[in-house]
């Protein structure tokens, strides 16, 4: 797949907790951005953070937290970002999701047998 040189960036914010059925959320908004073709989901775990309600999320040992944050970061076309964003909408019950246009300065992959 090529990406023209400016492209969107999907920025997802939930729980590691937040489920859509009985799957993690994260889980099938990847699933979903893969099968679609998209460009490529990277899901990062944070450290701290806190959301809407205030209510602190951490790694800290005497804290110790099951319902980590978590952004999903989504790169694609702008049309295929926006194509997607009604089944995000249905898949989140809550949560923080932004939008940006990004400069693409490289997008490549190897082929499969490639060693690397």
């Amino acid at each position: 797949m090529d990406l023209p040189p400016q492209a969107e960036l999907l920025r997802i914010f939930i729980g590691e907790k937040d489920k859509c059925g009985h799957k993690a959320l994260y889980e099938v908004i990847v699933e979903e951005a893969r099968k679609r073709g998209m460009a490529g989901a990277t899901v990062l775990k944070g450290e701290l953070g806190f959301g809407a309600n205030s209510r602190l999320h951490t790694t800290k040992v005497l804290r110790l937290s099951e319902d980590l944050p978590l952004v999903i970061e989504i790169v694609d076309k702008p049309e295929r970002i926006a194509a997607f964003l009604p089944e995000l909408d249905k898949m989140m019950s809550e949560g923080l999701v932004t939008l940006e246009k990004i400069n693409i300065i490289t997008y490549r992959h190897k082929p499969e047998n490639t060693p690397r």
